[in-house]
């Protein structure tokens, strides 16, 4: 089968296009899909330069990626619940930068009005922002600052925020400022001064801050909820600053309870199908161009979700 794969961490140049990988085989407890669609999300690049070794450890040669959508192509033993043809969408084990990918648990029904492209957008980012918004306990009334909130995982926290209420300041690059107030966010510039002027957005100060974008922006966060002195820390969650310990603050991780996953994916799912949740595509490559695609994540100029066709 088609797949791309790399057996050392580097740049985009370690990823290799091969026509003869080995097909997988589902075992008890898994499904094989025929790949329609696969996400490429940071992620991605990170595992292949090695950075998340101590939370999700490679063995060469790898598939890279875990955001899968397509067709259940083979049902293994014990499978319940999924047959062949079944549209899904969700987590790979095996990596879904490939024609054919396994699956295990972490699969949810695609909707027939949702694109194949929307589907494959939903996995990490909608886990991620459901996730981290019930950490931080926003509630409505309160104001949350959303550090990148145009990108992809900010996309769908913004309008999950301020569906339930909550008023959003989110910084963006310039160019994506008529794109947050189209979410209903009240956007700011990056860089310095990056304080003074969410103070400027939220006179009555800020509530709760959501780190999806890193860049060493902590010790804003920690200055606009007070200051070292008198932060409530927990209100502050990072999944962008590998320096969090060092300030004291959370490192979210994905969520375990798979159930409760499901139930965020599915609400998003059909948000996405009625309209009331948008989402946004960049580009869609043929696989064989996965470092290109890999090459503009890492550059963080993507304006949306990049995915992949095999």
């Amino acid at each position: 089968m088609e797949a791309i794969l790399f057996e050392e961490f580097g740049g985009p140049e370690v990823l290799r296009h091969t026509t003869d990988a080995a097909v997988p085989v589902p075992g008890p407890g898994e499904v094989r899909l025929r790949v329609v669609a696969a996400g490429v999300n940071p992620m991605d690049w990170k595992v292949r330069r090695g950075f998340l070794e101590e939370f999700f450890p490679t063995t060469f040669p790898a598939v890279p990626g875990i955001e899968v959508a397509g067709t259940v192509d083979a049902v293994g033993e014990g499978v319940t619940g999924l047959a062949v043809g079944d549209e899904v969408f969700g987590w790979s084990t095996t990596g879904a930068y490939a024609q054919y990918a396994l699956a295990g648990g972490n699969l949810l029904p695609k909707p027939a009005g949702l694109s194949w492209e929307a589907a494959v957008g939903l996995p990490v980012a909608g886990e991620t922002a459901a996730r981290v918004l019930e950490q931080l306990g926003v509630r409505e009334g309160e104001t949350l600052f959303l550090h990148g909130a145009a990108g992809i995982v900010g996309t769908i926290a913004v309008q999950l925020a301020v569906a339930a209420g909550v008023t959003v300041v989110g910084s963006a690059s310039v160019s994506n400022h008529a794109y947050l107030r189209e979410l209903g966010a009240i956007p700011v510039e990056y860089g310095d001064g990056l304080a003074d002027r969410v103070r400027a957005a939220a006179p009555r100060g800020v509530d709760a801050v959501f780190d999806a974008a890193g860049h060493g922006v902590l010790p804003v966060a920690i200055a606009l909820l007070g200051g070292e002195g008198v932060a409530d820390k927990a209100r502050i969650v990072t999944i962008a600053s590998v320096d969090a310990a060092e300030h004291g603050i959370v490192y979210s991780l994905p969520e375990q309870d798979a159930e409760r996953v499901r139930g965020w994916l599915s609400a998003q799912a059909e948000g996405v199908v009625a309209g009331t949740l948008r989402l946004r595509h960049a580009e869609t490559f043929p696989l064989k161009e996965a470092a290109r695609a890999q090459e503009l994540s890492e550059s963080g100029h993507a304006q949306g979700k990049l995915t992949l066709a095999p």
